[in-house]
């Protein structure tokens, strides 16, 4: 399904095939829980991003954060939709310190969560964390 947000055109199918490309490539030597993320940028681009664990489990990757910082490398900080594409048929939401990250850059991203099986989850960075924390909660006078 093609669907358009300001002037770029989603086309998830699109999305959905490079996350399912890039998770092959994934590092997941402990887990074999290959993620792979395809990310859309108000520019047309897409960057792609897979796991990357580590023996040391804390310093571990996911999919969507190396999607992000490989966009932001580049120079890219409007975002317009990720698809993301995990093992088995339940579609796998982003783990936490993904929604955060997300959710910065982003806070009504459209989110497709497809399990490499045939599931999907549609949904957006404001419904994965509904109560995010926010650049204006930095400054504690409120709490």
């Amino acid at each position: 399904m093609t669907q358009t947000m300001d002037a770029v055109s989603i086309d998830w199918a699109e999305l959905k095939r490079r996350a399912e490309d890039v998770r092959q490539r994934a590092y997941a030597p402990y887990s074999e829980f290959f993620v792979g993320a395809a990310l859309l940028t108000a520019a047309g681009n897409i960057f792609v991003g897979a796991n990357v664990e580590n023996a040391s489990y804390g310093l571990s990757l996911c999919a969507e954060r190396s999607a992000v910082a490989t966009a932001v490398a580049a120079g890219e900080r409007e975002f317009v939709a990720i698809a993301i594409v995990a093992p088995g048929n339940k579609p796998i939401t982003p783990c936490g310190m993904c929604r955060q990250v997300l959710h910065e850059l982003a806070p009504n991203l459209p989110v497709q969560c497809h399990g490499a099986l045939g599931g999907l989850l549609e949904t957006s960075t404001a419904a994965l964390l509904p109560h995010a924390f926010v650049p204006n909660d930095l400054g504690g006078k409120d709490l």
